[in-house]
């Protein structure tokens, strides 16, 4: 087992319709506007971009985001990750019940050194840092959702 692979699933129910949804993560740019553990974000150009994040734990992680499919229609943003984290992410958003439900993947090796060398014993606290910073991320979509 590579110690420093990461798969995450997040599933996020959110009491608007899809569309609105999609139209606020297609902005990856304004996501530190909602999310606070997305610490800045800059356009590169139409379709790359940079990103440094930063949850509980005292480190950053800074990465370049290419798209890598863009599909209104189906309700899918796809981007791979290059830096502090090599892989991909994927937001699906579909209609659920009144409202729409969002899924996120991620696949990434970690890359920043000392992660590495801490992979085995840092391993639990990874996984709970990323949670935290999911769970502030869906609270801050839904209010960025209720303010709209």
């Amino acid at each position: 087992m590579d110690w420093s692979h990461y798969r995450f699933v997040s599933i996020w129910e959110l009491p608007a319709p899809p569309g609105a949804v999609y139209g606020i993560l297609e902005r990856a740019e304004d996501y530190p506007r909602w999310w606070p553990q997305v610490r800045e974000a800059a356009l590169v150009n139409d379709t790359t971009g940079t990103t440094r994040i930063r949850s509980f734990l005292p480190y950053d992680l800074v990465m370049t985001v290419r798209e890598r499919r863009r599909d209104p229609g189906a309700g899918i943003i796809e981007a791979t990750l290059s830096g502090d984290l090599d892989g991909w992410i994927r937001w699906t958003v579909t209609a659920h019940g009144g409202g729409s439900r969002v899924v996120y993947e991620q696949e990434v090796d970690v890359r920043r050194p000392l992660m590495r060398l801490l992979a085995v014993p840092g391993r639990p606290v990874f996984r709970a840092n990323h949670a935290l910073m999911m769970r502030a991320g869906r609270r801050g979509l839904a209010a960025r959702l209720a303010a709209v």
